[in-house]
């Protein structure tokens, strides 16, 4: 029953003409506006997901959805840029390849200075906390 319930849910996802809603302090995925908040030295961390990717999910339950964590990206002064890939946009399909991938999940931290650090699949809040408070 649970996994009849998920597969509805995610075909109305892939059905709806309408993006889904970005949870408040997300924006919305795209390259203009990744180069634009690079160019400002603002740190940024995408969030490759999709409505139907599990592990997406859980990741955003644990590691990017909590208060305590929301509220760290806050005092780091992180954007949090969703590039939701549910419905295969062809130019997320694009930055997924420009990292050698060809499926969600994938996260990017983009420090405010130096290169971008590739995060694991599986995340976790320690690892996320790690990943943005190393040294460039």
């Amino acid at each position: 029953l649970a996994t009849a319930l998920w597969l509805l849910y995610v075909l109305a996802q892939l059905l709806s003409p309408t993006p889904p809603m970005l949870a408040e302090g997300r924006v919305a995925y795209s390259a203009a506006t990744l180069s634009t908040l690079r160019h400002a030295g603002t740190p940024v961390l995408v969030d490759a997901t999709a409505a139907w990717c599990l592990s997406c999910k859980v990741n955003e339950r644990v590691a990017l959805n909590p208060a305590s964590m929301q509220q760290f990206f806050r005092e780091q002064h992180v954007t949090l840029m969703v590039a939701d890939w549910t419905n295969n946009d062809p130019d997320i399909t694009a930055y997924l390849a420009e990292f050698g991938r060809n499926g969600v999940p994938l996260y990017v931290y983009y420090p405010p200075h130096g290169e971008p650090r590739v995060l694991p699949q599986i995340l976790t809040p320690s690892l996320v906390r790690e990943a943005i408070t190393a040294p460039n």
